[in-house]
């Protein structure tokens, strides 16, 4: 009877012990509930695989014979090697696609030089801005309706446009006047010029670069416009950068660090330069305009 007793004291006494040592362990963080942002990195870091969305949107981030490639690409590639994640596995989807998929969990991150906008900050935790630029139009070779501005489209209701859809040009015509008819979305770039093509519209605009590179290989029947006048409206110039799950701060802010050392030695120049970019115009220098600042509305 005794041994019984003493075997169920000392039962008791070990329970209470592990108790008391879990209790420990939690409140240190060493044994307890892992911070769900360390764990997203220490996650990819073990697996070596980073999920990536992005929108086939060339110079920042398209697909070529099956390859993954961009501006944008190019600088997350070198970025999350950085971080000892060299392997990214890509999915392409509709730009208006990126950041519900982000918020799914389909991708770890977006970057197709999205451009970062105060209303875009609700839905997703932005890195710190990589590029610069600005807008563009796309017309039907020689220019017949004389397309040279955004207001230009506002002030003629019969002028059609072809936008991507959840792109930023469609808020930016917005606000100069263009009405809700006058606009089109269409899925991505070869679509908009498509519409062009089949006179379906008149114009398109996406940013300067996507659609310079575009043109070169779309044919005779359509032109760059010159002499654009580049609208004065919120968030133009545009800065772009990759964007997380609001729930992987960690993992953004992992992404910053590492983003700001290859910005310092030179690499974020190299890459630029090699997908078509001036450095000197489209690099968004390190600290000279934050996300803060663009999210908050004070650099929109």
């Amino acid at each position: 009877m005794k041994k019984i007793i003493l075997t169920s004291l000392l039962g008791l006494i070990l329970i209470a012990l592990a108790a008391c040592g879990s209790e420990d362990e939690g409140a240190s963080g060493d044994g307890g509930d892992s911070d769900s942002n360390g764990g997203k990195l220490e996650e990819l870091q073990e697996a070596g695989t980073v999920t990536i969305g992005f929108a086939n949107e060339e110079p920042y981030a398209y697909e070529e014979d099956g390859e993954l490639k961009g501006a944008a690409v190019d600088i997350a590639e070198a970025v999350f090697a950085e971080l000892g994640i060299d392997n990214m596995e890509s999915q392409l989807s509709n730009f208006d696609s990126l950041i519900p998929g982000l918020q799914a969990n389909q991708f770890d991150v977006v970057t197709a030089g999205m451009a970062i906008t105060p209303d875009r900050c609700e839905q997703a935790a932005f890195g710190e801005p990589e590029m610069v630029y600005g807008e563009g139009l796309v017309v039907q070779a020689g220019n017949p309706l004389n397309i040279q501005s955004y207001q230009d489209i506002a002030d003629n209701p019969d002028i059609r446009v072809s936008v991507m859809s959840g792109a930023t040009e469609v808020g930016y015509l917005e606000s100069v006047g263009v009405s809700d008819d006058q606009v089109t979305p269409a899925d991505d770039i070869p679509a908009t010029f498509s519409a062009i093509q089949a006179d379906r519209a008149d114009v398109t605009t996406a940013t300067e670069m996507t659609l310079r590179m575009a043109v070169e290989t779309a044919g005779d029947d359509l032109e760059f416009v010159d002499n654009f006048e580049q609208p004065d409206i919120e968030g133009v110039p545009s800065y772009g950068a990759a964007a997380f799950s609001k729930d992987n701060t960690e993992l953004r802010d992992a992404y910053n660090e590492k983003l700001k050392e290859l910005k310092e030695d030179g690499t974020v120049a190299e890459l630029l330069e090699a997908n078509g970019f001036d450095p000197e115009s489209n690099m968004a220098e390190a600290g000279e305009i934050t996300t803060e600042s663009v999210c908050s509305g004070e650099n929109y």
